[in-house]
């Protein structure tokens, strides 16, 4: 079973219509189709009225009838949608490394969206020392919610606290501590341009 979040992002690519579409330009029948692909028309409907979503390999079977790319099923359309919510129950929590003890774990706040100009985290920070010192294009801004946190650029050392925030380039290498016992919350937004 899909996610309310999950089911909203695959219907705005309206694959089950935009099969049909196909479809009926090539005047098939579900029957036809179902004989090319070697799946059941039964199948085939429920897929264009969009009861369900068609698996990697199904769609391959069907875009190789029609001649077209997966591409052809993931294009944005010409009109964009205005909002993209992400539940809060369907975030995934992720450790920063998954061998040894997470130095913080972060939250995806804008995952379905595929066109994003930025990335946007929420991050619990776990760890007093600080994390592996790394860089990257773009730039980079963090707000912290809950505790105290030093952000390291080079060599120069900025403690935030609640309510503070802080914009930088993050080409120079940085890392991140949290400082005390406190829980240290904070939302990071990435940008790699």
């Amino acid at each position: 079973m899909l996610s309310e979040t999950l089911t909203e992002g695959l219907e705005e690519y309206e694959i089950g219509a935009t099969i049909r579409t196909l479809r009926v330009d090539k005047g098939l029948g579900l029957e036809q189709l179902g004989k090319h692909t070697g799946l059941s028309a039964a199948m085939l409907s429920r897929i264009e009225r969009g009861q369900i979503f068609p698996t990697l390999p199904t769609l391959l079977r069907v875009s190789m009838v029609f001649g077209v790319g997966l591409d052809h099923f993931f294009n944005a359309k010409a009109e964009k949608p205005v909002a993209s919510i992400v539940r809060a129950k369907d975030r995934l929590r992720m450790p920063n490394q998954m061998e040894g003890t997470p130095q913080f774990y972060f939250e995806s706040l804008d995952f379905p969206v595929s066109d994003r100009s930025f990335e946007t985290f929420l991050t619990e920070f776990t760890d007093t020392s600080p994390t592996e010192p790394h860089s990257h294009k773009g730039a980079e801004f963090i707000y912290v919610m809950e505790g105290t946190l030093d952000v390291t650029i080079k060599k120069d050392k900025h403690r935030l606290g609640v309510g503070d925030s802080m914009y930088f380039d993050p080409s120079p290498e940085h890392a991140y501590a949290k400082v005390g016992r406190s829980r240290c919350l904070a939302i990071n937004v990435v940008s790699p341009k």
